[in-house]
């Protein structure tokens, strides 16, 4: 049993060293400055050296190997925090402009607003514009979840309603590059930029549910016009901190739905950890646990509610499509001011 107990340590450093190589070598292999098959020699003698020092934690010498790969790896450490986002490439054209914008009293001016008239999954004609909103009539806040993969994970949108039927959408998204793929392994390893875009709903969640066939559903938010205005102010703020400084995305820490976590938490909402924030497909079950949503009905039954593909589908992404697509969604009783 003793033999055992002081086999503990030297087992917890041999996964740290591996899942440390492993690491390196995915870090590298994203960003390494060589050629490709440069980058596989390289990797390999990585590898091959944390194989060592693995072998080495079951001798006697096993400080010293350790402190030698910890010296190591603080390099590769130091090396991967130069690594900045870039400011300028060939951006797709749907993620091409980061939206600013201006709030001056109750008066929110944005600028290269999307409002794309899509033709396909992926054609469509491209038109950004300059916009204004009355803060003052803004009332609602809902969120679309988008399933593109099966239940675990959807994107995430949050759309604004203001008192004269306008509707605002803000969609966390890669800035990626023309003829680029969205790849959760590689976007953890600095790929790719995060981009926030505004949006019209016709244009961001008509998309999805009319032509790349992705169950959108819609869920009516249970909060006070003070709150949505106190949100959408962290929008416009943390979309002009992308304009001054690009950030890259990262599909676990900073991805469609951690990024609007951290700004409801700015603003006041203490919002409980949950492992629904990071598997995103059931952040609506823990809206409805956080009593955030129509209390009136069950998850289920607000699920299927808020399924608006059928009714995107007949109407078309045409003017009216936000009221449409909101025809029999349970909408919660709105808090007072």
């Amino acid at each position: 049993m003793f033999r055992i107990i002081r086999l503990i340590p030297i087992i917890l450093c041999l996964l740290a060293v591996a899942l440390a190589t492993l690491w390196g070598a995915l870090a590298f292999w994203y960003h390494g400055p060589v050629a490709e098959q440069q980058k596989l020699y390289v990797i390999g003698a990585f590898a091959f050296f944390g194989f060592l020092v693995c072998l080495g934690l079951f001798t006697r010498r096993r400080v010293g190997v350790l402190g030698l790969f910890g010296l190591v790896f603080a390099g590769i450490l130091f090396w991967w925090g130069g690594i900045t986002p870039p400011a300028d490439r060939n951006w797709a054209p749907d993620v091409a402009r980061q939206v600013t914008g201006q709030i001056d009293g109750d008066i929110l001016t944005l600028e290269n607003m999307r409002n794309f008239d899509w033709h396909g999954p992926h054609d469509a004609t491209p038109q950004w514009e300059t916009r204004s909103y009355d803060l003052s009539k803004l009332q609602t806040v809902d969120m679309f979840l988008s399933y593109w993969a099966g239940p675990l994970m959807a994107h995430f949108i949050v759309s604004f309603g203001f008192s004269d039927g306008e509707y605002l959408a803000w969609s966390v998204e890669v800035q990626r590059e023309v003829d680029g793929k969205f790849s959760p392994i590689a976007d953890a390893f600095k790929s790719n930029t995060l981009i926030i875009l505004a949006a019209d709903e016709r244009d961001v969640v008509g998309v999805r549910s009319n032509f790349r066939d992705e169950d959108v559903q819609l869920f009516r938010l249970h909060t006070s016009p003070k709150t949505a205005r106190a949100l959408l102010t962290e929008y416009v703020r943390d979309a002009n901190a992308l304009a001054r400084e690009p950030a890259f995305y990262n599909s676990l820490t900073t991805n469609c739905t951690t990024v609007v976590v951290r700004m409801m938490r700015a603003i006041g909402n203490g919002l409980p950890f949950d492992w629904r924030l990071l598997a995103n497909g059931y952040v609506p079950d823990y809206a409805y646990d956080q009593q955030a949503l129509d209390m009136r009905h069950s998850i289920s039954d607000l699920r299927a509610l808020g399924r608006i593909d059928r009714r995107a589908n007949a109407h078309g992404l045409k003017p009216g499509f936000s009221e449409a697509i909101r025809q029999d969604v349970p909408t919660p009783a709105r808090d007072t001011p």
